[in-house]
């Protein structure tokens, strides 16, 4: 079974933010942005189904959304999986920005940025509030579970 703990393709947020950005802005169409983040929802790596418990459930989400988190070396490796693929794609935004990542860079990485790619005026409000718990969820997970320096 492959790693369920995808890697960012970018040594920083900052980077991972730029990239996405970047190829987002490629498309004129919200209707081929979403195909795009759907697809890198699918591209994700499988989660275990054993993950898929009612304690990894991300509260404040219209559809179900797990989140697993994996200290390692000092950074914060996440999965994540969904029940709507648009969610499970933006699960993949948020797992490419902060996945293995430090404490401190998730730390000031502000969430903000999701509201900068023009993404969650294009969303239902119930959509742009799960994407928030789940970037907040993910804060939360770096705050409480950092290992100690």
């Amino acid at each position: 079974m492959p790693d369920p703990f995808p890697p960012p393709p970018e040594p920083t947020p900052a980077e991972a933010i730029a990239a996405i950005d970047e190829e987002l802005k490629f498309f004129d169409d919200d209707l081929d942005r979403f195909q795009v983040i759907i697809d890198w929802g699918r591209a994700l790596p499988p989660f275990p189904p054993e993950w898929q418990q009612d304690e990894k459930l991300v509260q404040g989400c219209q559809a179900r959304v797990w989140l697993q988190p994996h200290w390692q070396n000092g950074r914060l490796w996440l999965a994540a999986d969904s029940d709507a693929p648009i969610v499970k794609g933006l699960a993949a935004i948020l797992l490419r920005v902060y996945g293995g990542r430090s404490a401190a860079e998730i730390a000031a990485t502000d969430p903000g940025f999701l509201k900068d790619f023009g993404l969650l005026g294009s969303l239902s409000m119930n959509r742009g509030n799960g994407v928030a718990a789940m970037a907040r969820r993910i804060q939360a997970l770096a705050r409480a579970s950092a290992p100690a320096a």
